[in-house]
């Protein structure tokens, strides 16, 4: 019983998190307010700072809160193991630039479109999984990936809304920015999540060690990022330019994603996985065109939608196939 409650309270908090996260973004990037907007690099490297800290503070809970123990675990596992740690610099790299095209995505698409685009990590991770781990897929996840790209490519057709046209005029974003930055993060979300699982299966570090090696490499590389690209409105209204409520949200909520995620893959299935995902989907479609009102869908984009959810059922419903371990 106990285990039951786990697993739905886990589901409910995953389809909190992504719905919110999404919604929350978006409205972030296109909310019309007095002074210079938030850099999406600050946000990146804060949230990665977050994610340290909280991975820091499992592993002392993992210890029974032993400072002498958390102290020699760090030293053993992060600092004496200096290769190790190296190994995670490629993945850490790639999410760092997929955190910031995620960004990218949500300044030019509504909510509703980058969620079901964004499935398409699903097809990445697959044929990742099959090229670098060896994996066999079953008949009905190969149709299912099938479905997907169709499904997806619905969403993206285009539409004779007057809405969709007038919005399209304006210049509050670019839809074919928006689709290559989340096809471009769809591909390093499958490289850099099958890569982890890669590594996560040759040692016997803790998730949350191996959590705190790929953060500490995030955040360099976002640090240096955050430079290289906004360093000039950094130097001139500093970092934390444009933070407010708001902003603190987005932060938190992508810092604890995957946390959320780590919890769902311990606690529940992959069919309960999809149901979930389905419902964010359905939720963001829903509070995109009634609240954020950036959003007119049309008979295809809700055929594609259909498609992109049953594909997501779909896959996790043949086989025992172990779910991607997540970053924190």
């Amino acid at each position: 019983m106990a285990s039951s409650r786990l697993k739905y309270l886990s589901l409910g908090v995953l389809v909190f998190q992504t719905t919110s996260l999404v919604l929350i973004m978006r409205y972030s990037r296109t909310l019309q307010a007095e002074g210079p907007r938030y850099l999406a690099s600050s946000a990146v490297v804060v949230a990665e700072v977050m994610k340290i800290v909280i991975c820091l503070m499992l592993v002392f809970k993992e210890h029974s809160y032993s400072v002498r123990a958390f102290n020699s675990i760090l030293r053993q596992e992060i600092a004496y193991k200096p290769m190790e740690t190296l190994k995670l610099a490629i993945p850490s790299g790639i999410y760092t630039l997929q955190n910031n095209l995620l960004y990218v995505a949500l300044s030019n698409l509504d909510a509703a479109t980058y969620q079901l685009t964004y499935q398409l990590k699903i097809l990445t991770t697959a044929l990742f999984s099959v090229f670098m781990l060896g994996r066999r897929l079953g008949v009905y996840q190969w149709l299912s990936l099938i479905i997907l790209m169709a499904g997806v490519a619905l969403v993206q057709w285009p539409s004779e809304s007057p809405v969709v046209a007038e919005k399209a005029s304006t210049p509050t974003g670019s839809q074919f920015v928006g689709v290559m930055a989340v096809l471009v993060a769809c591909c390093s979300s499958g490289f850099a999540g099958v890569y982890f699982e890669k590594i996560l299966k040759e040692s016997k570090q803790s998730v949350w060690i191996r959590n705190i090696q790929l953060g500490m490499f995030c955040f360099v590389f976002g640090f240096v990022g955050m430079l290289s690209f906004d360093g000039d409105k950094v130097m001139e209204s500093g970092m934390f330019q444009g933070y407010n409520a708001i902003t603190v949200a987005v932060v938190t909520l992508q810092a604890l994603g995957g946390l959320v995620i780590a919890a769902v893959i311990k606690y529940a299935d992959n069919i309960l996985k999809g149901f979930a995902t389905s419902l964010s989907i359905i939720l963001s479609t829903l509070i995109s065109y009634f609240w954020l009102q950036d959003f007119d869908p049309t008979s295809i984009f809700f055929l594609g939608a259909a498609l992109v959810i049953g594909a997501t059922f779909l896959y996790g419903y043949e086989g025992k196939k172990p779910p991607n371990p997540s970053r924190a």
